[in-house]
């Protein structure tokens, strides 16, 4: 294994109470009905309980879409699953043949439910057939770990996440918009997928992911640079970054929008959104006697003039 090294030089709603003019005296009148009324709203709720039960597949536990399949004595289950039990169903062993639950299908049709991510503040009440369309793009949906050595399966909100790159995978935090890094390898005549590096940059109250690594583009191993905005890709569009490298007289910029981690790693590096250097010109703006690469790789994070925009401490030098 190579020694490799970066050097970095960086510069609740609150409770509402109502109060109600009653002229009637009996309390006993009044608390029965509080109690009618908790006792109403909680079978309403038990109802639509059953009514979801009822839409999971038993096979797989999934909610049930159109077409929803029955056999002849009333079992039902989803479309994907009726091949996978070879037309058989699984609760009774009878042959199910083609019979759509239309009522089924039709009580669903009726259903508004909320997010699945309610508990983490989404307010949005869906259809019954809207709410995976929603859910897939939801803005409250957790994010995926942007670490890039290998595909981490840990999910959660920015801070919790922030906390988990620099506790678990030992990642270096900056503060500031501006950087300076230094990226050397001892041996640079070997490029591979597996070189690869992660700083996570503090600037206007957000959170940006600088990734550099080599990998081989085609037969060609090349170094690549490009940011990711830790958070949605609306927020993301507020943002710009240029990113430069050089040497000798000559240099290379690019400027571009960091791409939200709602991306992957591999779908940002693989649409080449970022700054590629050629390995022979690495090695130019190195020195040029291919013994050792050693490419200075800076830059700086902006925010779009209309935005508004916290302050931002650069610690380059």
């Amino acid at each position: 294994m190579e020694e490799e090294r970066i050097e970095c030089v960086t510069t609740s709603i609150p409770e509402r109470s109502y109060e109600a003019d009653v002229n009637y005296t009996p309390n006993h009148f009044h608390n029965q009905t509080s109690k009618s009324r908790r006792k109403s709203s909680s079978n309403v709720i038990s109802s639509a309980n059953s009514v979801i039960e009822l839409l999971e597949c038993p096979v797989c536990a999934n909610s049930m879409y159109p077409p929803i399949h029955q056999c002849h004595n009333g079992h039902t289950l989803c479309s994907a699953c009726k091949t996978r039990v070879h037309n058989r169903c699984p609760t009774c062993r009878q042959e199910l043949g083609e019979i759509r639950c239309l009522a089924l299908e039709k009580v669903a049709e009726s259903l508004e439910l909320p997010c699945k991510y309610s508990s983490l503040g989404c307010p949005e009440i869906s259809p019954y057939y809207g709410k995976i369309k929603h859910e897939a793009i939801c803005n409250f949906r957790p994010f995926n770990c942007p670490y890039a050595g290998y595909e981490c399966s840990v999910v959660g909100d920015i801070p919790f996440l922030v906390s988990h790159l620099r506790d678990d995978h030992k990642v270096d935090m900056h503060s500031g918009c501006t950087f300076n890094h230094r990226y050397v390898k001892s041996n640079p005549l070997e490029v591979d997928n597996a070189t690869w590096m992660l700083t996570v940059f503090h600037c206007f109250g957000q959170y940006f992911c600088l990734h550099f690594e080599a990998f081989q583009l085609g037969m060609a191993p090349v170094y690549m640079a490009f940011i990711r905005f830790m958070g949605d890709e609306t927020e993301a569009r507020k943002y710009t970054y240029s990113i430069e490298v050089g040497g000798y007289g000559r240099k290379m910029t690019w400027e571009g929008t960091p791409r939200s981690i709602r991306d992957t790693h591999r779908k940002v590096r693989d649409s080449h959104d970022g700054l590629i250097i050629q390995r022979k010109l690495a090695l130019f703006f190195s020195g040029g006697d291919r013994k050792e690469l050693k490419l200075r790789v800076t830059g700086r994070i902006s925010k779009d003039q209309s935005s508004d925009s916290g302050p931002c401490i650069n610690l380059s030098t």
